[in-house]
């Protein structure tokens, strides 16, 4: 017979690996374009700083080179796309914002830098959604054309 105190623990240790399971990010890719589109329509960049998936530019002076930006959101009770749409334009509203300040007008050569594992793609970003938390870090160049 299992006395009381090795049921607890039992339970306790089934809670905690299902919580780890639930707590796992997956990953998602979503439409890189469409999103910076959106978020200058509502005006969250102001579309000074243009942006450009590996692959899609080249040209202009790298005044930059490989800049990270790894930004988290709440993402608790949120669809992945509501959620990593969020915290890709805080990533986006940091490259613009140092892109101005250091004189440049294009991130270049951006690509999906997760937990430093770097993902190229052409037309998408990579965005990593938990129970509670989002995530999206991308590389780039800071550039001037």
């Amino acid at each position: 017979m299992m006395s009381f105190n090795n049921i607890f623990a039992a339970t306790v240790f089934s809670l905690c690996g299902i919580a780890s399971v639930q707590a796992a990010d997956q990953m998602y890719d979503f439409n890189f374009q469409d999103a910076v589109n959106r978020a200058v329509a509502d005006g969250v960049l102001d579309g000074s700083v243009k942006f450009y998936l590996a692959g899609t530019k080249s040209g202009g002076k790298v005044i930059q080179k490989d800049l990270v930006t790894n930004k988290k959101t709440n993402g608790f009770a949120k669809s992945a796309e509501s959620s990593c749409d969020h915290v890709l334009r805080s990533a986006l509203i940091q490259f613009q914002n140092t892109a101005k300040a250091n004189g440049a007008n294009a991130v270049t050569n951006v690509v999906s830098f997760y937990k430093s594992n770097e993902k190229r793609s052409t037309t998408t970003y990579q965005c990593a959604k938990g129970t509670a938390l989002a995530g999206v870090a991308l590389k780039g160049n800071l550039v001037k054309f």
